[in-house]
């Protein structure tokens, strides 16, 4: 029982037991089937246990299950051949990890190491993992976490995520930018996914930091941890501009939740001028059953093209999102990439302060009902996340539970 009173994070609470998953649903102790609309903030991509990627698991299992540092299991290598080969040509080199906050602390070293500057540029309200050095990309020193734990890593420079427009975005990156004193820039592919908020960057962001980060001779670190694996529409989220980064790291949806696992790709020239200097030691990054399960995760999408039914699904639930909730006093706005969708709920449409209230009211109130929802209640934002494999049919019934909710509220 203890538990559930320690078990707690800055977006959700503890809620439930849960016993068992499978596809778009999660059960708990209590026999409720609740479909789900979180997927686990981007992890299970094809659908809870899926049993292809199970199979791989326990096949690894009878074969060896560790591998140390100073060797390679072949599953490794050939986990490491099938990502390199899926993305730029000029991404060759990759560093093992065990998760997202360890690939971009990795990337962070990088191109400090390559570059020899300090300075970092991250975006405010962002996050990309819950250690020092990358929580103080996107904390405020306001926030209470940034409080309590200060000092974070030096260096950051904290700018605005651009909403409306790249104009005044432009000229602030380039002031920055020009100093020639900035390593490198750490965001996501157009979207803010980790952060709950959903924001959406106007069309040409990820063109135009590119273009910016070459001129000034900063490297772009693309933090693919929410944006990859089909969840925008593309395999990879850099594929929405055919934008290439300098790094690129992965986690989440890289094993569908079914193993822990973290990478960092680069160039060959980054990686060779940095491993000696940078220090990217994982006892436990890339352990042979991970890479059996992120393997076989790659092929599925590859396979079944997952990310071409993503798009049409988004769309299709921001239609239904909006014009069911249009008229209803509280509901804001709809917006996303593909099936990262996050639903904005203020206090009144005048003034368009955010509602925290309602959104933790549409979460419980959802749940009692069987839909499993998560999200940002300080940005007033619901985020939507399900298993992209989920029914079009499922997607609908989940959609009818969120929105008779929401009208209740009047």
């Amino acid at each position: 029982m203890i538990i559930r009173h320690i078990i707690y994070n800055n977006f959700s609470y503890w809620r439930f037991n849960h016993i068992r998953a499978e596809g778009s649903y999660i059960w708990d102790d209590k026999g409720n089937r609740l479909i789900d609309f979180t997927s686990g903030w981007n992890v299970t991509n094809l659908g809870w246990n899926n049993r292809e990627v199970n199979r791989a698991m326990v096949n690894q299992i009878k074969k060896n299950t560790y591998a140390s540092m100073w060797s390679a299991d072949p599953i490794q290598e050939e986990l490491a051949a099938e990502l390199i080969g899926s993305l730029p040509k000029s991404l060759t080199a990759v560093s093992r990890a065990t998760g997202g906050t360890e690939a971009n602390e990795q990337a962070m070293k990088t191109v400090r190491g390559f570059t020899g500057r300090k300075k970092i540029i991250g975006f405010k309200d962002t996050y990309h993992g819950e250690s020092f050095g990358t929580l103080a990309l996107g904390y405020l020193p306001e926030y209470a976490v940034t409080k309590a734990i200060s000092p974070l890593v030096g260096g950051i420079i904290q700018i605005d995520f651009p909403k409306e427009g790249l104009d005044e975005f432009e000229y602030a990156l380039e002031k920055i930018l020009a100093k020639k004193d900035v390593a490198g820039i750490v965001t996501e592919a157009s979207i803010i996914t980790g952060w709950g908020s959903a924001y959406v960057a106007p069309k040409g962001y990820l063109s135009l930091v590119r273009r910016l980060t070459k001129k000034y001779g900063s490297l772009l670190i693309l933090d693919e941890v929410g944006t990859g694996f089909s969840r925008c529409g593309k395999l990879f989220g850099m594929d929405l501009e055919g934008v290439v980064p300098d790094i690129v790291t992965f986690a989440k949806g890289m094993s569908n939740g079914q193993a822990t696992i973290g990478a960092m790709v680069t160039t060959e020239e980054i990686a060779r001028k940095t491993y000696d200097k940078t220090n990217l030691t994982s006892t436990f990054g890339w352990v042979p059953v991970s890479c059996a399960a992120a393997l076989k995760t790659l092929k599925i999408h590859k396979r079944d093209k997952v990310w071409a039914g993503v798009d049409k699904k988004g769309k299709m639930m921001r239609n239904i999102i909006y014009k069911e909730l249009k008229e209803t006093p509280f509901f804001n706005e709809v917006r996303g990439v593909g099936l990262e969708i996050g639903l904005e709920f203020v206090t009144d449409k005048k003034t368009k302060k955010k509602n925290e209230k309602m959104v933790k009211r549409v979460l419980d109130k959802a749940f009692e009902k069987g839909l499993h929802l998560t999200g940002s209640p300080g940005d007033g934002v619901v985020q939507i996340m399900p298993p992209l494999t989920t029914p079009k049919k499922l997607l609908e019934e989940g959609l009818e539970i969120l929105t008779e909710v929401v009208k209740q509220y009047k």
